[in-house]
């Protein structure tokens, strides 16, 4: 066969071809790193190699990272409105790290069968669907195996389970983390079902061709709503983005496609997600924040913020700043111990002591140097969400770091205690948490983005119980629910309000689905939602919300 007849009989199966470090100098040899072909939607791009009639584009493989129980009922989204016969019609699909399919908010009593158009499946060993998680699927075209990793479309990272639980997890008594938070954790529609397609792996690591490739099968599936919360850390063009490319042809087919807005904010220009037929999702605070008091020797209490569950039972150990516990021999200074960096603390001097950092750390290299706790310093002084750690710890304002460092300096043996961390009521709720991602949007800074808020900070939702439950990796706790920040976390609340209005309005476009949310978002701080809003999407009764509100 011709070389030209060859090229036109293979050019329907070259409609997208993702290549590993391809150059222009390298086009013959690229061919050998093709990955994937993709063939059912993906055939919209550019044409740019070797002038191959209907080979649209070839972008290079790119590696994406993940974005991290009260909040439906802040939002004022209430259980049981719509029912189950219209939400059990909606399927979400989700791209993320799997599903733990065992967890107690996927179980499928009372539930029918998937919905007569379904055509997805189960692909994996040890793992069965049932009539809540209707279809699951795993991509590694990378190899991305970790220690802990499965191959299957199985959680082990914890991220996907909190997502999905999040997004249409069924109610579950008594949730809690560790006892915080306890009460009945539910996602927005308990009722709709789930299709997990699991393209990130160990360390939030997602390849771009994998998550094509996810787009591909969930359309074809017959999800309904695409929850993305993923994305890049710097500004990607249209045509070399898969989120954007596969969300597009998931438009095309009526499909809306929710994604998180990042997480690199306050700064501007750091939205994540942009592209305009997408809905981005920022995340805002709730009424809730978990504060982990710091009590002095001299009486003074601090306020921290901290998911801490570990009890000293309100015993004061000795307090030291780090940069007094430097590691000399590590060459480590005062100023640079004050940190607390890994091995640039003393750890004879650190023993048994809490340990005042001068920045946010993950706590295991005071652990690992013997110490009993550390208060930490948010350098930034947001303190709109807590994080867990894996020995007792709360973060506190740079203000308060100074009052802290002064007793010591003028304490001849300063001692200190924190606190269990309890539920408080923030006032100041709803408002942008200070990590999520700002606009204006970085490629076209016409179109607007993000699009709308979200619950996104301190969010209880089930967890994998084979992934750690706090910010350090080696932590070997394990918990069947977790609570976590992150547009990561605000992306599934929209996505279960998109689902809503779908399972109403079936017929409304994903452009339709889109506007009903943003124009009925509330700019108000203390607002309620009725669910009516949700429902209908627009009421007439209200002002048009705009695209900064909560939903």
């Amino acid at each position: 066969m011709a070389k030209a007849g060859l090229l036109s009989f293979l050019c329907p199966l070259l409609a997208v071809a993702f290549l590993v470090h391809c150059h222009a100098s390298e086009k013959k040899s690229a061919a050998k790193e093709i990955l994937r072909r993709h063939i059912p939607t993906t055939r919209c791009w550019r044409a740019s190699w070797e002038e191959m009639e209907g080979v649209v584009s070839v972008i290079p493989n790119r590696i994406l990272k993940l974005h991290t129980t009260r909040s439906w009922d802040f939002v004022g989204f209430s259980k049981g409105t719509l029912g189950a016969p219209l939400e059990g019609n909606v399927v979400i699909g989700l791209l993320d790290t799997g599903i733990w399919p065992e967890s107690e908010s996927f179980n499928d009593e009372g539930m029918s069968a998937p919905p007569a158009k379904w055509k997805g499946k189960c692909v994996g060993a040890n793992f069965t669907c049932n009539n809540k998680i209707i279809g699951a699927r795993w991509y590694n075209s990378e190899n991305f195996f970790g220690t802990t990793d499965l191959p299957s479309p199985r959680d082990s990272e914890g991220h996907g389970t909190h997502t999905s639980s999040t997004a249409a997890g069924r109610e579950v008594q008594g949730a809690s983390y560790f006892g915080l938070a306890e009460g009945v954790a539910r996602g927005g529609v308990p009722n709709a079902r789930i299709a997990m397609y699991k393209v990130c792996w160990s360390f939030g690591l997602c390849s771009s061709a994998d998550i094509l490739a996810a787009f591909d099968d969930a359309i074809a599936d017959g999800v309904d709503i695409i929850s993305v919360s993923l994305g890049y850390d710097l500004p990607i063009p249209y045509m070399e983005d898969p989120i954007a490319i596969g969300s597009f042809h998931a438009m095309k087919k009526g499909i809306l496609t929710s994604n998180s807005a990042g997480n690199s904010g306050p700064y501007p220009y750091s939205v994540s997600n942009y592209a305009p037929w997408t809905l981005t999702v920022a995340a805002n605070t709730i009424d809730r924040k978990f504060v982990a008091q710091v009590v002095l020797g001299n009486g003074q209490v601090l306020i921290g913020l901290s998911i801490n569950n570990f009890d000293l039972n309100g015993t004061p150990y000795p307090l030291i700043w780090g940069g007094d516990a430097a590691n000399f021999s590590a060459g480590a200074s005062p100023a640079i111990a004050g940190y607390c960096f890994p091995r640039y603390l003393n750890s004879y001097k650190v023993e048994r002591k809490i340990v005042l950092c001068d920045a946010m750390v993950t706590g295991s290299q005071i652990l690992k140097a013997n110490g009993v706790g550390v208060i930490m310093t948010d350098s930034f002084d947001s303190l709109d969400s807590a994080s867990s750690f894996p020995l007792p710890a709360t973060v506190i304002s740079n203000e308060d770091r100074v009052k802290v460092l002064n007793y010591i300096r003028t304490t001849e043996n300063p001692i200190a205690t924190i606190l269990v961390a309890q539920g408080w009521k923030d006032v100041m709720a709803a408002s942008v948490v200070s990590f999520s991602s700002r606009g204006p949007n970085p490629i076209t800074p016409d179109i607007l983005k993000p699009d709308i808020t979200a619950p996104g900070a301190d969010i209880l939702a089930a967890w994998s119980p084979l992934a750690h439950p706090s910010i350090d990796r080696k932590d070997t706790r394990r918990v069947n629910f977790n609570i976590i920040s992150g547009t990561s976390m605000s992306c599934p609340h929209a996505s279960a309000a998109a689902a809503y209005v779908k399972a109403g309005h079936p017929n409304w476009s994903p452009a339709a689905i889109k506007s009903a949310l943003m124009t009925t978002g509330s700019h108000c701080l203390h607002g309620r939602a009725p669910p009516g809003r949700f429902f209908a999407g627009i009421d007439p009764r209200l002002d048009a919300g705009g695209h900064h509100g909560k939903f």
